[in-house]
């Protein structure tokens, strides 16, 4: 996708701002890919979009915002195994208490491009609610991952674990630090969060 390598040093084109009414009622709606999209949307929700052509990539990005952050050798709430094992270099310190935690380190199920949300499951925070992980997320996920809409993601869910469907499915979006929130995101469970994202297609 070349289209990430250069979404960020861009600026914006003139056709990114029309609105529909501005483009007249009988003109067709302008049609994004649906990585873009999620860019989009995800950056206005706030998140930090950090693209990676390989794994190399990933290692070295991953240690960037360790260190900006002061998180080496801090807890880390980790769940999933393989995580565990494709970091096993950083010597994490993990631990399945989030109290105790600095920084949440997971997969999610989804990229949801039509909002910029994520879709996490039971597979990602076992019975934990969003409210009760620590406030930083380093989420790992790949481009192979995007689907248009919440609807398609649950579909995708259901197709990949027809044996036992997971629950606790529910959604990310709100990707500012708790100072940035205001009265539109109260009550909601606001993040800071990096988004890791491998290019696998």
């Amino acid at each position: 996708m070349s289209l990430f390598r250069k979404i960020f040093g861009l600026k914006d084109t003139p056709e990114d701002h029309i609105k529909s009414e501005e483009r007249g009622k009988y003109m067709p709606e302008i049609k994004l890919p649906i990585d873009e999209k999620f860019t989009i949307n995800f950056k206005a929700n706030g998140g930090k979009f950090l693209y990676c052509e390989n794994m190399e990539e990933i290692h070295k990005t991953l240690k960037k915002i360790l260190q900006e952050n002061n998180w080496e050798g801090k807890s880390v709430f980790l769940l999933d195994t393989r995580l565990k094992d494709l970091f096993k270099d950083f010597d994490l310190k993990s631990t399945r208490n989030p109290s105790e935690s600095e920084y949440f380190l997971s997969t999610c199920e989804y990229l949801i491009a039509d909002d910029g949300s994520l879709l996490i499951s039971s597979n990602q925070i076992a019975e934990k609610q969003l409210r009760d992980l620590p406030p930083n997320f380093v989420i790992y996920a790949t481009t192979s991952q995007f689907v248009e809409n919440i609807g398609e993601g649950l579909r995708g869910i259901k197709n990949k674990n027809r044996d036992k469907i997971p629950t606790n499915i529910t959604t990310i979006k709100h990707f500012k630090t708790i100072e940035d929130k205001n009265f539109l995101s109260y009550g909601s469970s606001s993040k800071n969060l990096y988004l890791l994202l491998l290019e696998d297609l």
